[in-house]
C-alpha cells in the first residue's frame, strides 16, 4: 500500500480515550496551591478557562495518577458538549498543568499512528461536531458517551502529513494565543493604572509626600494635581474632586429586540449583543456577536446602533457582565450601553464600571430576575477627577486598549483563515508537502 494513503479508521481504534474521576466536592480545597480540577465548566470553545476553578488537595492524589493530564491532551465536555458558541473542547498546554480530569469530561491522546496535534484539529473539525450532534442524547442536558466518541470515523493521513497539517494550523493558533496573552497583559496594566489614579489616589499621595513626579503620569498633569485630601462620604478624596452620582458621569443607552417573526430583521450585518457575547475575564473588547440584525430591525424596534468604544453592561438576570464595543453594534433590552458625559472618555467609563460591578450587583432588585435600573446608577457615588487627569488617562490607557483591539481584529482574520483551511486539510481536499520538517505556514 502506498505510503501516502489516507486510511479509514475511528477514534476508538487510533486514540486513547479516558473519562474523568468522580472527585467528591466535599473534599475540594480553597488552597491556591491545590491541584486544578478540569470540569466541563472549564472548557470553552477551543480553549480552557480557569475562572472559579475547583481544586484538589495535593496530598490526596495517591491512586489518581492516570487522571493527571499532559501537555497536548485534548479534552471534551461530555455533558452539553455543544452550545451555540460551538463545541466545548480544548487542548491542554503546559501552563494549565498540573490538572486532574473530572468525570463527564473525556481526554483523548494520539496513538502510534495518530499525531496529537492533528488530533486536536480533527476534534475541532465540523465533521466531528456533526458527529456529536448526531449521536448526543437527552433533552434537558444533552450528553455523549465515551463509546460514541470512539465511533467517529475519519480518514487518517500518513503521520508526516498529519504533522504538516498540525504545523500549518498550529502556527495560526500560536499567533492567536500570543495575541490573547498580550491582551491579558495590556488589560492588567490598564486596570492597574486606573486603580492607582482613581481608587488609591497614588499620584496625589505621592505629591502630598513631597514627590515631584509619578511614574507613568505626564509631568504637566502631575504638576496640576492637588497635594492634599478632603474628607467626604467616600472617605478622603483629592482636594477639588467633587463627589457625584455615577449617573452624573455617564449616559445610559437602552437596548431592544426586533420581532423574531420578521425574517427581514435578522441575519444582517449589525452585531447584536446579548450577555452570552460578553468576553472572558482578561478581555475587554467584543468584535462579533452570535446574532446579527438588519437596519430594518433597528428602524422598527427600540434597538439602537452604538458607536465603537461604548461600554455594554448586562443589567438583568446575569448582572454585571461587561464589554466594550470594538465596532458599531446593537444590543438587547437586558443590557445598557454606557458612554461618558462631556469630558468623560470611553476608557474611564469602562474601568469605572468594572470597578463598580460588585456594588451594582449588591443593589439589584426584582422578584424574578436580578435587575439594575437607571436609579441604581443614581445611587452610586464617585469622585469626579479633574478634566486634565481624565484626558491624560484616555491617552495613556488608550494606547493599551487600542493595541488590544488591534490584536483582537488580527486574531479574527487568523481564525477565519484557520477555519477555511481546516476542513480542506483534514479531508485531503488541500494537500501539504510531505516533508520531515512539516510545512511552512508562513
Amino acid at each position: 500500500m502506498a505510503d501516502d494513503a489516507w486510511m479509514p479508521t475511528t477514534l476508538g481504534r487510533d486514540s486513547d480515550l479516558l473519562t474523568g474521576y468522580p472527585f467528591k466536592s466535599s473534599q475540594y480545597t480553597n488552597d491556591r496551591n491545590g491541584i486544578k480540577l478540569l470540569r466541563g465548566d472549564n472548557i470553552a470553545q477551543g480553549q480552557l478557562r480557569w475562572t472559579n476553578v475547583k481544586r484538589w488537595p495535593g496530598n490526596k492524589v495517591e491512586g489518581l495518577e492516570r487522571y493527571f493530564l499532559e501537555d497536548g491532551d485534548i479534552v471534551l465536555a461530555m455533558d452539553r458538549p455543544w452550545i451555540d458558541a460551538g463545541l466545548k473542547y480544548a487542548a491542554v498546554n503546559q501552563n494549565d498543568l498540573p490538572v486532574l480530569l473530572v468525570q463527564r469530561v473525556a481526554r483523548l491522546r494520539g496513538g502510534a499512528d495518530l499525531d496529537v496535534g492533528f488530533l486536536r484539529y480533527l476534534v475541532g473539525s465540523n465533521e466531528f461536531t456533526h458527529h456529536v450532534l448526531g449521536v448526543q442524547t437527552g433533552t434537558a442536558v444533552p450528553h455523549i458517551s465515551g463509546a460514541q466518541i470512539k465511533e467517529f470515523e475519519f480518514l487518517r493521513p500518513p503521520l508526516k502529513e498529519q504533522r504538516a497539517i498540525a504545523d500549518i494550523l498550529g502556527t495560526l493558533d500560536d499567533k492567536i494565543e500570543l495575541n490573547r496573552q498580550m491582551n491579558r497583559t495590556q488589560e492588567a496594566m490598564a486596570r492597574a493604572i486606573f486603580k492607582a489614579w482613581f481608587v488609591d489616589f497614588e499620584p496625589v499621595k505621592a505629591k502630598a509626600a513631597g514627590a515631584t513626579s509619578f511614574r507613568g503620569m505626564p509631568q504637566a498633569v502631575f504638576d496640576q494635581l492637588p497635594d492634599r485630601f478632603t474628607d467626604t462620604e467616600l472617605g478622603p478624596v483629592p482636594e477639588g474632586w467633587e463627589v457625584v452620582p455615577l449617573s452624573d458621569l455617564v449616559e445610559l443607552i437602552g437596548g431592544g429586540t426586533p420581532k423574531r417573526k420578521e425574517a427581514e430583521y435578522w441575519g444582517g450585518d449589525i452585531p447584536w449583543f446579548s450577555v452570552r457575547d460578553a468576553p472572558n475575564d482578561g478581555d475587554i473588547w467584543v468584535i462579533d456577536t452570535q446574532e446579527k440584525i438588519t437596519q430594518a430591525g433597528v428602524d422598527n424596534s427600540s434597538a439602537k446602533v452604538m458607536d465603537a468604544g461604548t461600554s455594554i453592561i448586562s443589567a438583568r438576570g446575569t448582572v454585571g457582565r461587561l464589554a466594550m464595543a470594538a465596532v458599531p453594534m446593537s444590543m438587547n433590552q437586558s443590557c445598557y450601553g454606557v458612554t461618558g458625559k462631556e469630558g468623560v472618555g470611553d476608557f474611564f467609563v469602562y474601568f469605572t464600571l468594572n470597578h463598580a460591578v460588585v456594588e451594582l450587583q449588591q443593589r439589584t432588585h426584582g422578584s424574578v430576575f436580578d435587575t439594575i435600573t437607571r436609579k441604581t446608577f443614581d445611587g452610586l457615588r464617585r469622585a469626579r477627577p479633574q478634566p486634565q487627569i481624565l484626558e491624560a488617562f484616555e491617552e495613556v490607557v488608550g494606547a493599551y486598549l487600542l493595541k488590544m483591539r488591534g490584536n483582537l481584529l488580527e486574531s479574527e482574520v487568523l481564525s477565519a483563515v484557520r477555519d477555511t483551511l481546516l476542513p480542506k486539510l483534514i479531508s485531503g481536499e488541500l494537500r501539504v508537502a510531505d516533508t520531515e520538517g512539516g510545512a511552512d505556514a508562513g
